[in-house]
């Protein structure tokens, strides 16, 4: 059986889709299910990318995730494309602005793979930004919901 593809999208790269994507591995290695998936993530923009190298995880969203005593693996930020459309199954943004975004490096959303992260959740919206306000720890909580109501949604 082909593994469901997941790519996380915020916009940098460094804080919330890695966040995404290091939670929904840790989530779905506890299932026992690393077969099922293949799981990445990615920006909608360039600003953490430098002469062809990404930066990695922003050090405060490492803290937070080993706190909660996720795995943090070598991560560098990588700009989303217009293949990924082809390449993910789903490709999940963190907020509003990432999905306009992603919607427009994709060329559009025929097969209905672009969604939020929150709109797996009953509560929806978006992904608290921890860039700005620096609280990474309730970008956790929300990160965490939404990747535990997400793998819910793709137990077979």
């Amino acid at each position: 059986m082909k593994p469901t593809r997941v790519l996380f999208v915020c916009h940098g790269n460094i804080c919330r889709s890695p966040m995404a994507e290091m939670i929904f591995r840790a989530l779905v290695k506890a299932e026992n299910r690393e077969k099922d998936f293949l799981i990445a993530s990615a920006a909608t923009s360039t600003e953490e990318i430098w002469n062809g190298i990404g930066n990695p995880v922003y050090p405060p969203a490492k803290r937070e995730l080993e706190r909660h005593h996720i795995p943090c693996t070598d991560h560098r930020a990588t700009q989303m494309t217009k293949a990924d459309y082809k390449t993910y199954d789903l490709l999940i943004g963190m907020d509003s602005a990432n999905v306009r975004n992603m919607l427009r490096i994709a060329g559009g959303d025929p097969e209905h793979k672009i969604h939020k992260l929150m709109d797996y959740t009953p509560r929806g919206g978006d992904v608290a930004d921890p860039w700005y306000s620096d609280r990474f720890d309730i970008a956790f909580k929300d990160i965490y919901d939404g990747c535990e109501a997400l793998l819910q949604g793709l137990r077979i």
